[in-house]
């Protein structure tokens, strides 16, 4: 099985740093801080450092920072 197969479905460990992220253990995605909806790693575009939680949209993310 390929290293990419044997990854599809399972969720990453991320530390979200000021303008990218490192994995910390391998997966395809991450889970929505405020929706709980998956984001394929690919598709990650906003993320809070402070918190370190992912968001699916800007939106969600602003609307997180506001709260926070």
């Amino acid at each position: 099985m390929s290293m990419l197969m044997s990854q599809s479905g399972k969720p990453a460990k991320i530390h979200y740093m000021a303008n990218n992220f490192r994995l910390l253990t391998h997966g395809d995605h991450v889970l929505c801080a405020t929706s709980g909806e998956k984001i394929p790693l690919d598709q990650l575009r906003y993320w809070s450092v402070a918190r370190q939680e992912a968001y699916a949209s800007a939106q969600l993310a602003t609307e997180a920072e506001l709260r926070a």
